[in-house]
């Protein structure tokens, strides 16, 4: 498959801008999302990850650059357009109703049907074909709140993926869930950029799943921000910067973090 430049980042400065100061978490941030692979999104718990998300997805502004969605800036999109080009799942409680797994999944065809909400025969073709992939037909017509929160990851997942997006956006779509859980949100999320060609972006604490099935990563330390191969990352020893603590550290070698 041909890969696109989906997203990209010309020195972007994220943060905070008060009354009296701007708050810059990272700068100078150059990124390029190409479609067909899985990138991960690490770093240590305060560092900026959602913050990061939040500007690439056109919901903070950054304090400076800019951030091309297809080759345009993100602001120039009304937010109908930008839902077609960019699906995100965050982890929020769902609202309480009554809708069925496949109710859920439909709400992903929002952007394309008509002011009544009713679904076309294409909505439902799409809307099917994103239950089949991410395997979770035997739930269809279950309540959303009769499921665990590793299928409703899931049903979250399908829900993007009937959105159509070229550029699909995860954040830490594996808290919460048990190793198996983990695991399988992982393989799921690998096989959905390699099957429908988007571009999966996710932030995780997961490092040593994320290196194991991660086309690309982004590391954010505190001095910098990263993007290559995992096996380059381990090369190079980003690993190592990521903790300040004598007592991680990063085996090269088995390629994971060890307990001293």
């Amino acid at each position: 498959m041909n890969t696109k430049n989906i997203l990209s980042t010309s020195n972007l400065s994220i943060g905070y801008t008060t009354k009296r100061e701007k708050n810059c978490i990272a700068q100078n941030v150059n990124l390029n999302l190409e479609s067909g692979k899985l990138i991960s999104l690490i770093g240590a718990n305060g560092i900026g990850k959602s913050t990061l998300l939040r500007t690439l997805t056109g919901i903070q502004k950054p304090l400076s650059g800019t951030v091309f969605l297809n080759e345009k800036d993100i602001k120039s999109y009304k937010p109908l357009a930008l839902a077609k080009q960019l699906s995100l799942v965050l982890t929020e409680k769902l609202p309480p109703s009554n809708l069925t797994v496949f109710e859920l999944v439909a709400l992903g065809r929002q952007p394309y049907t008509n002011w009544v909400g009713e679904l076309s025969n294409e909505d439902v073709i799409k809307v099917s074909e994103a239950i089949n992939l991410t395997q979770i037909i035997h739930l269809a017509n279950k309540k959303h709140y009769e499921i665990s929160d590793g299928q409703l990851q899931k049903v979250l997942i399908a829900r993007a993926l009937t959105q159509d997006t070229p550029l699909i956006i995860l954040d830490e779509p594996t808290t919460h869930l048990d190793l198996l859980h983990k695991v399988s949100v992982f393989k799921l999320l690998k096989k959905l950029s390699q099957e429908t060609n988007k571009c999966i972006l996710f932030s995780t604490h997961d490092i040593d799943l994320a290196i194991q099935l991660s086309d690309e990563m982004i590391i954010m330390t505190p001095e910098t921000v990263v993007q290559d191969q995992p096996c380059n990352l381990i090369s190079k020893g980003i690993f190592n910067t990521l903790f300040h603590d004598e007592n991680i550290i990063f085996d090269d070698k088995k390629g994971k973090f060890i307990i001293q």
